[in-house]
């Protein structure tokens, strides 16, 4: 099978090459040069997924468990970033995601970040909450009054 090659030196639209040309273009925009955006992207995404990371830790190592409900953790996790929010794991998944949006510069990507973090909020409240209340108890409640549902209080003097 031959290749066939535009004036350009790009390979035919009909060639697997001709994708993979495209799509290093949409990826990289101006040949090998990273926007602003991309490299913001490139942090937050990496920050999203060491929290997520960390949280998974935190369940097997101090919860004794893992995030799947067929295993839960035995013991409620109140420490690494537990201490800040309820719900870090899913902060950390959205990070990601939203770094992802910035890197590829991409609506539907942010799209999806939004419609992610509205699906986990009613999941939190609807599902993980009221079974929370039913596992761990006044643990849970004390835990609650203590530490906010998405972000960190801030300090006060």
């Amino acid at each position: 099978m031959s290749v066939g090659w535009d004036e350009e030196g790009n390979p035919e639209p009909s060639d697997l090459g001709y994708a993979l040309v495209r799509w290093r273009r949409t990826l990289w925009h101006d040949g090998a040069k990273l926007y602003a955006t991309q490299i913001a992207g490139m942090f937050i995404g990496a920050i999203g997924a060491a929290l997520a990371i960390w949280c998974v830790l935190a369940f097997a190592l101090v919860g004794r468990g893992t995030p799947a409900p067929f295993d839960p953790p035995r013991k409620l996790v109140v420490r690494g970033p537990y201490k800040y929010v309820r719900n870090p794991m899913y902060l950390g998944a959205a990070l990601a995601l939203a770094g992802a949006a910035l890197f590829y510069q991409s609506v539907s990507l942010w799209i999806y970040t939004a419609a992610f973090l509205i699906l986990m909020h009613l999941f939190v409240i609807l599902y993980e909450e009221p079974t929370l209340r039913r596992s761990f108890g006044e643990e849970y409640e004390s835990y609650c009054k203590q530490v906010r549902r998405w972000l960190p209080k801030l300090k006060e003097n």
